[in-house]
């Protein structure tokens, strides 16, 4: 029995593992709507592009077939498109469900169809003064060529002909941007959305025609743009090739429809036609296209606190002195952060004082995704400034990030730091933190690794570590990947990182295969977001086979199936969902004094393990290292939000045995009390949450 799942597949039964968090009753009201808007557009990135890679290969290798299940792109397709439409039939029933619930603190979406006579005058006066103004309309016929359908923007196609004639034609209403996405009627929280009032008020912009039939649809399209090594010219800026890979991607081959409600067969055909898409992915749908109204909905309830989470606050770390350079301490002890539950602004010290410390030589560091607002490239542009010699490697490919990582490479260059791209066939992935300080002769290094990107917004909602310390061989790693970085180069050999993607993976090899030696009594616990490298999952089946045993927190892909006799029978894995998004790797392998634990950036991809540049750091302080294995031990341990893959390939709910433990809440839990027990005062955090008590605070949302 195979005990592979297939990428694609198994991405969307974590998407379902989503929408499932908006069915928990546990949940707060709004924050399970909050899931079906997340369920939504990760369902867009996933057809822009995964579903957009597989037509591309349908249509340029037909027969090749994925390295796990045999599938072909074409196979992969018609299961995808299966699995979407039972999947959207939930989301449709959620909405309903959360709306139902929502309507009992004044909040309803109502139905143009059972508009009293009062709520139509006013929807139409509203359309007749706001929006028909603003309105442009477009005829789809043998005269006017297709209009433009933007990727993700919501349109009113209307089946029309003149009052004179019986043949019909098909007009087309985009929605204006500058609108409000949702508009209420005065002093209620009942409302329509705009594209509802649209559709219902059409006849008004299309005053010369009689209508037939409306609807109301959006195209996906597919955003997988790749980059051509031919672009590769030195006389080229590569800044400038990726801003003109950023605007031809919004026009790219459409490879969704999206309807909501049930078109006519001849809007739908004809719509179908003429954007090329296949018939088996036009969606239709009983709730909205898209949940951009959601913030204002937040506001009409923002008052209703039971309908939100309780506020939690990232802490101040309890072992970090607010009255002592954190460089000294750093250079004394190994400092570890666990976003979100402590607060990235320690991260930030660094850097201010890093820029300001008369010793620090040099900051090097690697970028991937930062904030719109980023106080830590703010940080890198004032030791520029300074006169510090800065290097930052912002990876333009990083995606859905390009136009923001552009713009930040021109800011940094004004401020005087030494830009530097990605290299020309690998994304550099890596959270790479490398500060030299010189005193004298004396060269020192404070080096920092991490799990996730230096983004302040993100901190608060990913799990994260970030391990900060002055061990001088991970310094001297360090160093030697950053002179590679800037010699458009790749790291061969490092001392204690482990860089793909020459010497992570077969470490990991190594690493595994002495566990195999001790049978039994091996052991390994993996965290990562994804697992698809073939490589890797036959070897830990390979582990499994002697015995060794194998706990996994998967978060999202997960291409091996656990529990499959003399292949993964010794293999449990998990998949948490909840309130932060899991995003923290963790390798452990070993136990006791042949123990070895290590952060990285890597998911256990082949695209992570070869075509990126990752780093992953050893976790040397017997502390801090148990500390990460007790992380790991409790995410095993979550009976609340945990959902275990069963050997039929499907997920279940861990039993709620015991007590309850929400592994979040409980990292959370243990923040508060580690800030209120320490010198560093909740009072004097940066969070400066002291509306507590805190135990009973945080007990009350402990599921």
């Amino acid at each position: 029995m195979s005990f592979y799942d297939n990428r694609e597949l198994s991405w969307l039964k974590f998407n379902e593992r989503v929408l499932e968090e908006a069915f928990d009753e546990n949940t707060p009201l709004f924050e399970r709507l909050r899931f079906v808007s997340i369920f939504c557009s990760n369902l867009d990135e996933f057809f822009m592009i995964r579903v957009g890679s597989l037509f591309d290969k349908m249509n340029y290798d037909p027969k090749d077939r994925e390295n796990k299940t045999n599938m072909t792109a074409k196979e992969q397709l018609s299961a995808i498109a299966e699995s979407v439409r039972r999947l959207i039939s939930q989301k449709d029933k959620a909405y309903e469900k959360i709306m139902s619930g929502l309507s009992e603190y004044g909040v309803e979406h109502l139905s143009v169809n059972s508009l009293t006579p009062q709520e139509d005058a006013f929807f139409r006066a509203y359309f007749m003064r706001e929006i028909l103004p603003l309105l442009f309309t477009g005829l789809v016929d043998k005269k006017h060529p297709v209009p433009f359908f933007k990727n993700g923007e919501v349109y009113i196609g209307c089946k029309i002909r003149k009052k004179t004639e019986t043949r019909c034609t098909f007009g087309i209403l985009p929605v204006p941007e500058n609108l409000p996405k949702a508009v209420f009627l005065p002093k209620s929280g009942k409302f329509l959305l705009i594209e509802e009032i649209i559709s219902h008020c059409a006849k008004q912009a299309f005053s010369n025609f009689i209508i037939q039939s409306r609807c109301i649809f959006r195209v996906t399209r597919n955003a997988d743009i790749s980059i051509d090594e031919a672009l590769f010219d030195h006389d080229v800026d590569f800044r400038d090739i990726m801003s003109k890979l950023v605007k031809k991607r919004k026009k790219l081959q459409p490879v969704r429809i999206e309807f909501w409600g049930n078109p006519d067969s001849d809007s739908a055909e004809l719509l179908t036609k003429v954007l090329d898409v296949k018939r088996s992915f036009v969606f239709k749908q009983k709730s909205p296209l898209s949940m951009n109204f959601m913030n204002l909905l937040e506001k009409r309830l923002e008052k209703e606190k039971s309908l939100f989470f309780e506020p939690l606050s990232p802490q101040q770390p309890s072992s970090i002195l607010r009255s002592v350079s954190l460089i000294e301490q750093i250079q004394h002890k190994d400092i570890l952060l666990n976003y979100p539950y402590e607060n990235i602004n320690q991260f930030i010290r660094l850097l201010d004082e890093a820029a300001e410390n008369p010793n620090v030589s040099s900051i090097k560091i690697t970028l991937y995704r930062v904030a719109r607002d980023s106080k830590i490239i703010n940080a890198l542009n004032k030791a520029a400034e300074n006169g510090k010699d800065v290097l930052a490697l912002v990876e333009l490919r990083a995606r859905f990030d390009e136009e923001n990582n552009i713009g930040w490479s021109k800011q940094l260059e004004d401020a005087g730091v030494n830009v530097i791209y990605g290299l020309e066939e690998l994304k550099v992935h890596s959270k790479l933190l490398l500060i030299t300080l010189r005193d004298g002769t004396d060269v020192s290094y404070i080096t920092q690794v991490g799990t996730g990107n230096y983004n302040e917004r993100t901190s608060k909602l990913y799990t994260d570590l970030t391990l900060m310390t002055a061990d001088k061989e991970i310094g001297a790693d360090a160093s030697v990947v950053f002179n590679a970085l800037t010699e458009a180069s790749t790291v061969e050999s490092t001392n204690k990182l482990l860089v793909a993607p020459k010497g992570l993976k077969s470490r990991i090899v190594e690493l595994i295969d002495n566990e195999i030696t001790y049978g039994k009594d091996g052991y390994i616990a993996i965290k990562i977001n994804s697992l698809t490298d073939k490589d890797l999952i036959e070897k830990l089946a390979e582990a499994s086979r002697a015995g060794v045993k194998i706990e996994l927190v998967v978060r999202g892909i997960c291409c091996l199936i656990p529990g499959i006799p003399n292949e993964t029978e010794n293999i449990r894995v998990i998949s948490i969902v909840g309130r932060f998004l899991e995003h923290s790797r963790i390798y452990i392998f070993g136990k006791n004094d042949r123990r070895r634990v290590y952060i990285s950036s890597a998911d256990f991809m082949t695209r992570n393990t070869e075509r990126r540049v990752e780093v992953a750091a050893p976790v040397l302080d017997k502390a801090l290292a148990d500390r990460v294995c007790n992380i790991f031990n409790t995410c095993m341990k979550d009976n609340v939000k945990a959902r275990e893959l069963m050997s039929d390939g499907h997920y279940r709910r861990v039993p709620q045995d015991g007590a309850l433990l929400n592994s979040q809440i409980y990292f959370y839990e243990l923040a508060y009390n580690n800030a209120q027990n320490t010198d560093n005062s909740p009072g004097q955090t940066a969070s400066d949450d002291t509306s507590i008590p805190v135990r009973v605070k945080i007990r009350k949302i402990r599921k």
